[in-house]
């Protein structure tokens, strides 16, 4: 079930309804954001406001990751993508091992995620490196908090009825990024929570995470 469902809290917001069923395919996700390190092998740059190899980068838009992915996949002759949106939200609730928790791996946001109030408690407030919280119930880290992930799809309203494989609207302004960031509120790390984006925005709290 995606949405605002009930150990969402009082938090749901509008876009977050109605709650709908999902049908996915198989698919593989990362275990961690795409670090600076990584980036700057495949792109040899690094755009980020907080350098450190090994903190996600940041600072990328959209099309930039699209354009990372398809450095990436001539060099590997794979074919990684950004999740769509569901996929996303289908990983940070543990997959089918999901123990329905409101963040992705714990109802208590200091054990999993990086985010406003632990990252201002060490001036001066900055991103983290990658996995240094407690993995959710897949294993997948830092899917609340760190930086908003990009995912493929267009920001749209939630349809009723059940959905198999949802790629999101054919067209829009905005494109989805999910997860919450190091320098955002709790209620905006919960696993049901939609944060669209303008597809030039570059923001030094805005990142990705592979799909495959």
């Amino acid at each position: 079930m995606m949405g605002g469902t009930k150990e969402q809290g009082e938090w749901v917001y509008s876009d977050e309804l109605p709650v709908h069923e999902v049908t996915l395919s198989s698919y593989y996700i990362a275990q961690t954001e795409v670090t600076q390190e990584l980036w700057q092998a495949v792109m040899g740059n690094n755009p980020s406001e907080y350098r450190d190899p090994k903190n996600p980068v940041e600072m990328v838009n959209w099309f930039e990751c699209c354009d990372f992915i398809a450095e990436l996949n001539r060099l590997t002759g794979k074919n990684f993508r950004m999740p769509t949106e569901a996929e996303w939200e289908f990983a940070a609730r543990g997959g089918n091992k999901s123990q329905g928790f409101m963040y992705s791996g714990s109802n208590t946001i200091e054990d999993i995620a990086w985010y406003r109030v632990n990252s201002y408690l060490t001036p001066p407030p900055m991103p983290h490196h990658v996995a240094t919280k407690a993995a959710n119930e897949l294993g997948l880290y830092d899917m609340s908090g760190s930086v908003y992930e990009w995912c493929s799809d267009i920001y749209g309203e939630y349809p009723s009825e059940p959905q198999i494989d949802p790629v999101g609207p054919q067209s829009g302004t905005g494109h989805m990024s999910r997860g919450g960031a190091w320098d955002a509120d709790a209620n905006m790390c919960r696993v049901s929570s939609r944060m669209p984006a303008a597809p030039l925005v570059e923001d030094w709290n805005l990142g990705l995470r592979l799909a495959l």
